[in-house]
């Protein structure tokens, strides 16, 4: 493939290369990278993409895949509120395992035109509907580590015996996590996914955590969100320090998890999620569109914190990372503003790097997916610039201008191709 290529690298810093050419092996790889008139003769007879930009597929670290019809809706409703009027009732409709087979396919070419390669995605509590969820993300190509919800102090699955709850639903995750964690030579994956502690008991909590050890998956849950959450975490959890120690004490910390929002952490907590090597999904456009708040990101990158993206559709109202993106850069700047923070405000470049690599290494993937890079699979998309030009036919050569546009005028058609290990995804459009 001959195309412009920008990608952030694992040693750091970023490759651009105007005239690009890249290489897929049978398996996957990427096995060249680099200036198309280093190998002439194969540039003469590549898929020519040019002036198209390929660069690294988006990481989603934060996804809720039941709720992306629910996508613009809901705005300024506090956490609680924006659960029960919209959130559990559309997860309640998927007890109708039909409903998740229809939507399934569609909700994964949505992410796949919005330019995201890999999803980390919360799903609901019924088994069935998983099991669609599944079997539509191996059909579809993309890279997908998916959860059951697990729920036990409060589900919205009135059908469920409260007394059976926490048994079945650790059975119905175990059974999950035997048919689909690593298929597909570890395309697919399991995350164990206790939706967050105000609807999870001690013991669900616990137990969560130890069958996340114990079959090597990933376990995934939500944290310091919004104020009122916070509050009803402390008088359900009296005895725990804070909302952070609640996971603590579960045994659910460490660099198999993932934490979403995070918004509102101590110093006490940021320090163990440091040390634990715990990684928060940062949710901007979320965070915003109900007001929940800004992440101190500065204050968190300087202490070492694993930071990486996530959607969080539908409390965000696009699947797209580079909107995410925006949304975090102008939350960043508001917040240097406003508090006179004057560390340093990220660059379109590092927005790159949090919305592709460093989702990757939060995932332990980084070995295989993130960048372009030989040896890694070929996880990448293309993106026509011509829809983010301020005027027509004009190309921004440095590639710092180049990611600015792809990010503040992140146009929803833009990306025309997305791949994962080389096989071309529904959703984006080709030539």
């Amino acid at each position: 493939m001959r195309a412009r290529l920008l990608t952030p690298l694992d040693a750091g810093g970023t490759y651009h290369q105007p005239d690009g050419l890249l290489h897929v092996d049978e398996a996957g790889r990427l096995d060249f990278l680099g200036a198309a008139h280093d190998l002439p003769d194969e540039a003469a007879s590549a898929i020519d993409l040019r002036p198209w930009v390929v660069l690294p597929g988006m990481v989603d670290t934060h996804a809720h895949l039941p709720q992306l019809p629910n996508a613009g809706l809901g705005f300024a409703l506090d956490l609680l509120t924006w659960l029960d009027r919209l959130t559990f009732p559309t997860e309640r409709s998927w007890s109708d395992p039909a409903v998740a087979e229809a939507l399934a396919p569609s909700i994964f070419a949505a992410f796949a035109a919005a330019g995201t390669t890999t999803v980390l995605g919360y799903g609901v509590v019924y088994e069935a509907a998983m099991e669609a969820c599944f079997r539509a993300a191996e059909t579809h190509g993309i890279r997908a580590i998916l959860g059951k919800v697990m729920m036990d102090r409060e589900t919205y699955d009135p059908t469920i015996e409260p007394s059976t709850i926490l048994d079945r639903s650790l059975r119905e995750t175990a059974d999950l996590i035997s048919r689909w964690h690593g298929a597909d030579g570890g395309r697919l994956g399991y995350a164990v996914t206790p939706r967050f502690a105000v609807s999870c008991s001690p013991e669900m909590l616990r137990e969560s955590a130890a069958l996340a050890r114990s079959t090597g998956t990933w376990w995934q849950t939500h944290v310091s969100e919004d104020a009122l959450e916070i509050a009803e975490v402390g008088r359900l959890f009296p005895d725990a320090t804070d909302y952070v120690d609640v996971y603590d004490r579960a045994g659910g910390l460490g660099p198999r998890t993932v934490l979403a929002h995070a918004i509102h952490l101590s110093d006490r907590e940021l320090g163990r999620l440091v040390e634990t090597a715990t990684a928060v999904s940062h949710c901007p456009a979320s965070n915003l569109f109900i007001g929940a708040g800004v992440m101190p990101l500065a204050r968190y990158q300087v202490a070492g914190l694993s930071v990486a993206l996530g959607s969080d559709v539908s409390g965000g109202p696009e699947a797209s990372i580079f909107s995410v993106m925006r949304a975090g850069a102008y939350a960043q700047m508001a917040l240097r503003t406003l508090t006179g923070d004057d560390r340093l405000v990220l660059g379109p470049l590092d927005w790159l790097r949090l919305g592709s690599l460093a989702g990757a290494r939060a995932l332990g993937l980084d070995d295989r997916i993130g960048s372009l890079e030989a040896g890694k699979e070929a996880d990448l998309i293309a993106i026509d610039p011509s829809f983010v030009a301020s005027v027509s036919d004009h190309a921004d050569d440095d590639p710092e201008d180049l990611m600015s546009r792809l990010i503040f005028r992140a146009h929803p058609d833009m990306v025309r191709a997305a791949w994962v290990r080389g096989r071309r995804l529904d959703g984006p459009v080709t030539r």
